[in-house]
């Protein structure tokens, strides 16, 4: 079964919904952070640990991103199919990494940079399949 073609409106929610689970993980990582290196080792350490992430604002700005990415993919899941949607929505592999790097801090190696690579060009392999595949299919 194969439900109406890709427009320009769904690409568009597509890529709404990546940078919103990007956003997702940058609020998810910052409620995280004020906990530093923690070692959980029994379910006292597992409540001291997750009592400030609880009352983080970006624990639930986190949560409510995720809702709305939800009711966002599902709408577009109700349009296209999943195996032309999700290799679209792939931009998240390069968009986290430059959060991270840009609002975070973090460092990325030539070896991670080198990964996210290969990721991308096999989401470029797939896609490109998925085209050919229902262009010969009647």
């Amino acid at each position: 079964m194969y439900k109406n073609k890709l427009t320009l409106k769904i690409f568009f929610f597509i890529v709404s919904t990546d940078i919103l689970e990007t956003f997702t993980q940058y609020c998810f990582k910052r409620s995280a952070i004020p906990q530093g290196d923690v070692f959980i080792k029994n379910f006292l350490d597992v409540i001291i640990f997750l009592k400030p992430i609880v009352f983080s604002g970006f624990l639930w700005l986190g949560f409510l991103s995720v809702f709305v990415t939800f009711v966002i993919w599902s709408s577009i899941l109700s349009k296209i199919d999943l195996s032309v949607a999700v290799p679209i929505a792939s931009s998240s592999y390069i968009l986290i990494p430059l959060v991270s790097i840009f609002f975070l801090g973090e460092v990325m190696s030539l070896l991670d940079w080198a990964g996210i690579l290969f990721i991308v060009i096999g989401v470029v392999i797939v896609s490109s399949s998925i085209k050919k595949e229902k262009a010969i299919i009647p």
